[in-house]
């Protein structure tokens, strides 16, 4: 199962490190902070896959964070579960306005909201829920460690599969060569971000093999997406 990233917007400490718990006994990868500031800055250096975030926290409030982050590029599509004690049903529809997919009342059952979050994940981004994962032609075993292409087997290096991994679970993003060597290589790589552009070759190569079309789309002085639109 791939994991997913979870961007936590939370200034109650108590309940901050309780959920922090809960998500990652259930193999989250869990990034906190109590700051709407400092919380932007975050979903920017890397895009999480999903964000809890309190209606009030320190600096900018949560409501004003969501606005940001509706519209940023980056993460525009990110599902947001807005958590809040105020229950009232006006608020409740200024968050979902503002642009929450969900929204969660205090107090809660810390289980029920991650079997929220897993809910919302399987619906936006199949991929983290289980061990295929599909775009257009292309098919992945990730525990079997094979890929296809209309049916036949494409033969990967261990980086251009995990390259194409990060692709299919986030199709449709564009992604630096800072981000990808990131997501694929880890924080500690050494590996200049030119290397990137090497390994991208060689998965096109592999994967375009014939008269097949580049599902990979070059986007001028951003980066590399997973996109069969311009095919």
């Amino acid at each position: 199962m791939a994991r997913a990233r979870l961007l936590l917007v939370e200034d109650d400490a108590a309940l901050a490190e309780l959920l922090q718990f809960n998500f990652r006994r259930e193999d989250f990868e869990v990034v906190h902070t109590p700051d709407g500031e400092e919380a932007l800055l975050l979903a920017k250096e890397r895009t999480p896959d999903i964000v809890l975030l309190d209606w009030m926290v320190e600096g900018i409030s949560g409501l004003e964070v969501c606005r940001r982050l509706r519209r940023a590029p980056e993460t525009q599509n990110v599902p947001i579960i807005m958590l809040t004690a105020r229950g009232e049903e006006e608020d409740r529809v200024r968050g979902l306005e503002t642009g929450a997919d969900d929204y969660v009342t205090k107090p809660f059952s810390p289980r029920e909201l991650v079997a929220r979050v897993g809910a919302v994940l399987r619906r936006v981004r199949p991929g983290l829920a289980g061990e295929q994962l599909a775009y257009a032609d292309i098919e992945m075993d990730t525990v079997g460690h094979k890929v296809r292409r209309n049916g036949e087997v494409v033969p990967l290096g261990p980086t251009e599969f995990r390259l194409l991994r990060h692709f299919l679970e986030h199709p449709g993003h564009v992604f630096s060569r800072e981000r990808l060597l990131d997501s694929v290589w880890g924080h500690d790589s050494d590996i200049e971000s030119r290397t990137v552009d090497v390994h991208i070759r060689r998965l096109r190569k592999a994967i375009n093999v014939g008269d097949r079309p580049d599902i990979i789309r070059t986007v001028r002085s951003a980066g590399y997406a997973l996109d069969s639109e311009g095919c």
